[in-house]
């Protein structure tokens, strides 16, 4: 059986994406493994769009994790949706494809669901994650966004990638691509930090005028990396609100806050290695938030980001023109 339709969304290529997507980003001192053994947890608990990435460093353990459920029956690989990105070292054009065939390699799969940018500023290439000059700050390099987006849909088309999106895009960003000379493919979707206290409506109200869909990562900011978020951030689950919408439901803020991002139209992706948790996060369809629920939730907005790292900031700018630099930042 291919993806079911229930708990699913079209993308504007007429692919199916699963609503709920478990997530496999992990902090460096994560043993890699543990994303492999979350991500078969995940699968036999009903998970099956998979979010993963060339920058996470774990291919191949989830990879490996995908085919041992294929291989005992559990799913087919059609049922499973899988998201990889292109990361930043790898923007120009001639690196694109050479980048999906590596994730590839590593997942020993013959083509991945979605592929996407995972932020709109390039990096100096090469195999450093992230370079950094003698004063340790990112050395970043100037590419054209139209030209590696063309790269992208070469991908497409040569059967790689079914879908082909983007990532911590603005609509500046997104009007960037759309507006594109001779684009052949729109990006499926838009992957940003969104939650109660950034739920992102203005954008989400431009995604859903031009057929994307926005998908929430950190949707219960709950990781607290501190590479990625000052430890001094406020908890979302300790939210009162959240936390009295949870007990008049039965359950947990976490799940409210998954829930809220379903019921606004929006992909969301759920990120926890404890098996009771990846089990919870995925009780989310079987109840519903009130009207009043819903905009108490959105009541919570403060623009408030837990990224908080250079890059992170610098994906937020506006960027005119076509080239992918922050030189070319206003």
């Amino acid at each position: 059986m291919e993806l079911k339709q229930s708990h699913s969304v079209r993308l504007n290529d007429g692919h199916l994406m699963p609503t709920l997507g478990f997530g496999t980003y992990a902090p460096d001192h994560t043993p890699k493994s543990k994303a492999g053994e979350a991500t078969k947890v995940a699968i036999d608990v009903g998970f099956r769009d998979i979010d993963a990435a060339f920058f996470y460093q774990n291919e191949e353990e989830v990879g490996k994790a995908i085919r041992e459920k294929i291989a005992d029956g559990t799913v087919k690989r059609e049922d499973i949706f899988y998201t990889t990105k292109l990361w930043t070292t790898f923007f120009r054009p001639e690196l694109v494809r050479p980048a999906l065939e590596r994730s590839l390699k590593k997942l020993q799969l013959d083509y991945v669901d979605l592929f996407i940018i995972h932020n709109p500023l390039a990096m100096k290439s090469g195999e450093e994650l992230l370079p950094r000059d003698a004063s340790g700050n990112i050395i970043f390099d100037t590419v054209d966004l139209h030209d590696t987006w063309e790269a992208l849909e070469k991908c497409k088309d040569a059967g790689l990638t079914k879908s082909i999106g983007v990532s911590n895009f603005n609509r500046k960003l997104l009007e960037l691509i759309l507006n594109k000379p001779g684009l052949k493919y729109k990006p499926t979707c838009n992957q940003v930090e969104c939650h109660p206290y950034l739920n992102q409506s203005k954008l989400l109200e431009f995604c859903k005028s031009k057929n994307i869909v926005l998908v929430a990562y950190s949707a219960m900011a709950s990781h607290r990396d501190p590479n990625w978020m000052d430890p001094d951030s406020p908890y979302l689950l300790e939210e009162p609100t959240l936390k009295s919408i949870a007990k008049k439901h039965s359950r947990s803020p976490g799940q409210v806050a998954l829930r809220y991002q379903l019921q606004r139209g929006v992909v969301v992706l759920a990120k926890s290695f404890s098996e009771k948790r990846i089990k919870e996060n995925f009780q989310v369809f079987d109840f519903e938030l009130t009207p009043e629920d819903m905009q108490a939730i959105d009541g919570l907005n403060r623009n408030f980001r837990y990224a908080n790292d250079t890059i992170s900031a610098h994906c937020n700018l506006r960027l005119p023109g076509s080239s992918s630099s922050p030189a070319s930042a206003s």
